[in-house]
């Protein structure tokens, strides 16, 4: 600590006496700077106590005993607290499907959620999570994930919600508003993060316009929105961890845009090196204490970081601790909201808004869907997917719901009267004898943990290069943990692993086989597809008269289906991304790649630039009733983008939820004609009704990053403005902009 330091710290001890954490926030209610505050705490601290503010508060060896025992993330991991002071610490709690910790709400994975285009729902699901992280001991939610996937293959491909930015930045910022008032909202995995088996190899090549304009704005809006933590990534960018990479940590978050509050790693295996961490921004290592609880006190001692370093980050942990909990509300939930009824119906409400209607075609004159209870007298519900609680992958996201409404429970409660026939497909011919009874074959096809989500390999533990990261184990108690790991390793040898990135973008060859088989027995097919990331379908689609994707959706994502089945409620859900005809028209991938480039050409752009028709564009979804766009005028340029006025109706026969899209493309320039997102909103309307819809919309989509000037230039020219249902929608308003 420099004399100025120490000089200005003994000033603020003398103004104000403050003797613990409890006191502290009440000097912070009173409206006195949490800094000045927590460097009043900070001051009454040992060296010891100080470093120990910068790691978790388990021991190594004791937190991966737990781990095996118990499984992850069964109790919430606190990290630097301290007692004496009463210096909370985090209590993390791990998302974003839910609170991870007991027996929480599974509300639909966030890729579902991105479906929905809905904010203000995505808010109303933070209040609830953040209300059962705090009633489940936590003060941290480690759940709002917000990487770009730019490949539809990633294994986490469901923990974000789109891979346009604006729709991730909206609705990411939505749950850090949510979840903020009753626990530490964090963002991660900062950055570049989405690729998942070479996670801990990869080193991603991205330029600093493509960086900036592509994959980090939307880690902007989630943080402008009240984030108090970043996470960083376990991958390499542009050379340096990102654990250690100061450009990401220090030069961007917080010399560019002014980030105030503290950075976490990913856990156990992210920060490679201590002292190198700390110096290039990293806060607080998570979840145990490890690789600085082992070895910072002696690359202190050496000179390769100093106590300055240490001092910046206690003081971030110290001042958003204060900041947190002079704030949040006096009255603590009670453990009975926990997968309450309130927030089993909200999830149920995320299913129903989720869901989209891929394709409704006639039979018999007439389309599927909605089927029609009055006549329905049987229904035949298909498939290995049809009676599993598929609520997504099985790792770090995983919400162990106390139950969870299956698509044929779902059915079964929605229609008691109906006789309901239940195959898994394993017996085919068993599984076409029912389908061809029915009135009506539902087939649930897609994915679970096996084939896609976050890559539980017990492998990675013994890694030699990973192995190093560990502390040396002490005591018998100690070795005896290492010896069961490893035993355990050499026992899973050879056996099947799940998780991970696609293999295959495609269905599995049974399940293909499986539609066309029920398709033949019975004309009124319905294919329901749970899934996060794009599915290959071109072979099969259009061979089936009604098709729906139905996500990992939550813990009563069976009603949700049987009510938009049954048309009791009307389908809302829109693609947040393109589905692609062909894997060809894809972005290269190689899941085991030790080094590849990040570019902006990914997703719907891809596929326009090459002049490719996507199978679905993006923003794509069937509704029960039809709407007409009439107009579109700017309002107003505002500092931030456009104002504007669309003029909307709904011309079908049934209420329903019109999803506005805002599209701009510049008329000149090296990007004219390029087509981007600008902004989204949504309003009910029913038959007959029209209405004037206000949208803010940005205009950095269509903006440069100028490195030089460390700033947006904003387009210039002819913007032509679309107001659309999706993509490329010809039925649409269209006007222009000068600028």
């Amino acid at each position: 600590m420099s004399n100025s330091q120490s000089e200005a710290h003994q000033s603020a001890l003398k103004q104000f006496s403050v003797s613990s954490f409890e006191e502290a926030v009440l000097a912070v209610q009173s409206g006195q700077p949490p800094e000045e505050r927590a460097v009043s705490l900070y001051e009454q601290l040992t060296p010891k106590e100080r470093l120990a503010l910068l790691h978790g508060d388990i021991p190594f060896w004791k937190g991966r005993s737990g781990i095996m025992e118990f499984g992850y993330n069964h109790i919430p991991y606190v990290m630097g607290s301290n007692k004496r002071l009463g210096i909370p610490g985090i209590s993390f709690i791990d998302g974003p499907r839910g609170v991870v910790v007991g027996e929480a709400t599974a509300f639909p994975v966030s890729m579902a959620r991105g479906a929905s285009w809905d904010v203000g729902l995505e808010e109303e699901i933070g209040q609830a999570i953040g209300l059962e992280v705090r009633a489940s001991g936590g003060n941290f939610f480690g759940g709002v994930c917000i990487n770009l996937p730019r490949h539809p293959a990633w294994g986490r491909i469901q923990e974000t919600y789109s891979d346009q930015s604006v729709l991730i930045g909206e609705m990411g910022a939505a749950l850090v508003r949510g979840v903020k008032p009753n626990a530490m909202p964090c963002i991660k995995h900062y950055a570049l993060n989405s690729m998942e088996n070479a996670r801990f190899d990869v080193d991603v090549l991205c330029d600093q316009q493509t960086m900036q304009e592509d994959y980090l704005p939307h880690f902007r809006k989630a943080m402008d929105a009240g984030a108090a933590s970043v996470m960083c990534a376990y991958n390499k960018i542009n050379g340096y961890w990102a654990s250690a990479n100061a450009n990401l940590l220090t030069e961007i978050l917080r010399d560019q845009w002014g980030f105030d509050g503290f950075v976490i790693s990913d856990f156990v295996w992210a920060i490679r090196d201590a002292a190198e961490s700390l110096d290039a921004g990293m806060d607080l290592e998570a979840p145990f204490a490890q690789l600085r609880a082992d070895r910072l006190p002696a690359e202190l001692e050496s000179g390769k970081v100093g106590w300055d370093k240490v001092e910046t980050s206690a003081l971030r942990l110290i001042a958003t601790q204060l900041c947190h909990y002079a704030q949040r509300p006096q009255s603590e939930p009670e453990p009975s909201i926990i997968a309450g009824q309130k927030h089993r119906a909200l999830a149920r409400k995320a299913a129903e808004k989720s869901m989209v209607l891929l394709r409704n075609e006639d039979v018999d004159g007439q389309p599927v869907l909605p089927l029609d209870e009055k006549s329905l007298k049987s229904i035949a519900v298909l498939g290995r997917l049809s009676d599993l609680e598929n609520t997504g992958d099985k790792g770090s996201s995983n919400v162990h719901a106390s139950h969870v409404v299956t698509p044929l429970e779902g059915i079964k409660a929605a229609l008691p009267e109906a006789s309901i026939l239940h195959a898994d497909g394993s017996d085919l011919a068993a599984a076409e004898r029912l389908a061809g009874e029915a009135d009506v074959a539902v087939v649930v096809v897609g994915y679970t943990a096996a084939e896609e989500g976050e890559w539980v390999n017990g492998r990675i533990y013994a890694r030699d290069d990973l192995m190093k990261l560990y502390p040396d184990p002490k005591t018998d108690e100690e070795r005896s943990v290492l010896a069961t790991m490893l035993e355990r390793l050499e026992a899973a040898k050879g056996k099947p692993e799940i998780g991970g990135d696609r293999k295959k973008l495609g269905l599995l060859p049974e399940a293909v086989e499986l539609i066309r088989k029920m398709r033949a027995a019975n004309p009124r097919c319905i294919v329901v597809v749970q899934t996060a990331g794009a599915v290959m379908i071109t072979d099969w689609y259009d061979e089936v008269p009604a098709l729906v994707l139905g996500w990992y959706a939550g813990m009563e994502g069976g009603h949700a289906l049987a009510d938009l089945l049954l048309g009791r409620k009307n389908f809302a859900g829109r693609l947040p991304y393109a589905m692609a005809a062909s894997e060809d028209d894809l972005p290269y991938f190689d899941a085991a790649a030790t080094q590849i480039v990040y570019d902006r050409w990914y997703g719907q752009r891809k596929l326009a630039c090459d002049g490719k028709e996507a199978l679905f564009p993006l923003g794509f979804g069937l509704s029960y009733t039809e709407f007409s766009i009439n107009s579109v005028h700017v309002v107003e340029k505002t500092q931030d983008g456009l104002r504007l006025s669309v003029d909307v109706a709904n011309i079908g026969e049934r209420t329903g939820q019109i999803n506005l899209q805002i599209y701009g493309a510049c008329s000149q320039g090296p990007r004219a004609g390029e087509r981007e997102l600008l902004g989204f909103a949504l309003a009910n309307l029913k038959p007959g009704e029209r209405s004037e819809i206000s949208i803010q919309s940005s205009l950095q989509p269509l903006s440069c990053w100028d490195q030089e000037g460390l700033q947006f230039v904003p387009p210039a020219g002819e913007i032509v403005i679309e107001a659309s249902q999706h993509w490329g929608a010809p039925a649409g308003a269209c006007t222009t902009l000068k600028i």
